[in-house]
C-alpha cells in the first residue's frame, strides 16, 4: 500500500513538472492515458532512483562533497532523462527534451513530492 501511495505522489509531482517545465511533455490527448502514463513513469522513476542512485552516490561521492550537494540536482535530472528514455522504449507518451528541462523537472518533482509527503503518513 505504501508503494502505491508513493507512486501516486510521484505521478502528481510529475504532472506538476509537465505543467510548469517547457520540454517535459505527455503527448497524449486522452486524460485516462495521461494519468496511466504518469503512474507508470512515476514507478519507473522510483525504480531507477532505488537501484541507480546509491551506485551513483558511491562513485560520485567526491562531486557531492565538492559541490556541497548541488551535484544531486544533476543526478536527479539525469535519472529523469533516463526515465524518459525508458518510457520511449516502452512507447509511453512521456518525453523530456534535454538536460536542462530534466534538471528543472527533477527539481520541481523533488519539491512537490516533498510537500505532498508531508501529508502522507509514513508507517516506519
Amino acid at each position: 500500500m505504501q508503494f502505491l501511495l508513493r507512486v501516486v505522489v510521484g505521478a502528481a509531482s510529475l504532472a506538476v513538472a509537465t505543467w510548469i517545465v517547457d520540454g517535459i511533455d505527455i503527448t497524449s490527448d486522452k486524460f485516462s492515458t495521461q494519468v496511466l502514463t504518469l503512474l507508470i513513469v512515476s514507478a519507473i522513476f522510483g525504480f531507477l532512483n532505488v537501484f541507480l542512485k546509491p551506485i551513483i552516490k558511491i562513485f560520485g561521492c567526491a562531486f557531492y562533497v565538492v559541490t556541497l550537494g548541488l551535484f544531486a540536482f544533476v543526478v536527479n535530472g539525469c535519472l529523469l532523462w533516463l526515465t524518459s528514455w525508458v518510457a520511449d522504449q516502452w512507447n509511453l507518451p512521456f518525453h523530456v527534451d534535454g538536460f536542462w528541462p530534466a534538471v528543472w523537472g527533477a527539481l520541481i518533482v523533488g519539491i512537490v513530492s516533498w510537500g505532498l509527503n508531508l501529508f502522507v503518513r509514513d508507517e516506519r
